[in-house]
Parts: C-alpha cells; structure tokens; sequence
C-alpha cells in the first residue's frame, strides 16, 4: 500500500494580485515623477537662456560705455534650446531668447531699461518666469 504525503509548505513566487498592486504603484509614482523631471529638466534650460541675456546685458552695456552707442552692439550666443536675438538703435536694445524643442513657445527679453518680458506657457509677465506657478 502506498501512503501520499500532501506538503504544506507554500509554493514560492507572486500571486497575481500581488504583481499588479506592484504593477499599480509603480504606475503611480511614474506618473508624478516624470511630468515633475520634465519640469526640472525645462527649469535649467530657461536658466540657461535667462543666464545668456544677463551676461548679453552686461557686455551691451559695456559696449555702449565704450562706443555712446548699441548700434552694432555684440548678441550673446544662442544656447542648446534658445535662438538669442538683439535689435538696437543707437539709444535702445532688446535681446530676445526664443526657446525651441522642450521649450517651445518660451520667448524671454531684456532691455536697456533692465526691463524683463516672459511669454510662454507658464504665463506672461514684466518679469522673468522662471518655474511652473511663479508669476510676476
């Protein structure tokens, strides 16, 4: 006679309530932390573009100390993601950075006045927008 012997020991790996309550969280986090890397990532590309203008500014404003005009005046190189633009006249310039790629849309200026424009998609302001939710 043969005697059968049933093991109580559980079988091991994951059930599949298990796998998807995993499947779910990890789901989650990745939708508050991509769009909030995404944020971070366009942060330091305006950094970059507002970092420009304001050198830009400087070396205008040198360039007018040492010439008593801005006609011709020395543009600031365009970065990786902004097209850095100047229009001047002998006594007025703005220098316009116009983003492109991840930062589209965004277009920041600066004038002989130290006057600050943003447009784009975190709003519009005399100010430099520089972080989703800031204002002027």
């Amino acid at each position: 006679m043969t005697q059968t012997t049933h093991s109580t020991a559980p079988e091991g790996g994951f059930s599949l309530i298990e796998l998807l309550v995993t499947i779910g969280i990890i789901g989650l986090l990745a939708a508050i932390a991509i769009p909030s890397y995404r944020e971070h990532v366009r942060r330091g590309y305006i950094e970059e573009a507002t970092g420009a203008l304001g050198s830009g500014r400087v070396a205008v404003e040198q360039y007018f100390l040492d010439n008593r005009t801005y006609v011709n005046v020395p543009c600031p190189a365009s970065t990786s993601r902004f097209a850095v633009s100047c229009a001047a006249t002998a006594t007025t310039y703005t220098i316009t950075a116009t983003g492109s790629g991840g930062v589209a849309g965004f277009i920041y200026t600066i004038n002989q006045a130290d006057l600050r424009t943003t447009a784009g998609a975190w709003g519009s302001g005399n100010c430099w927008i520089v972080r989703k939710g800031d204002g002027c």
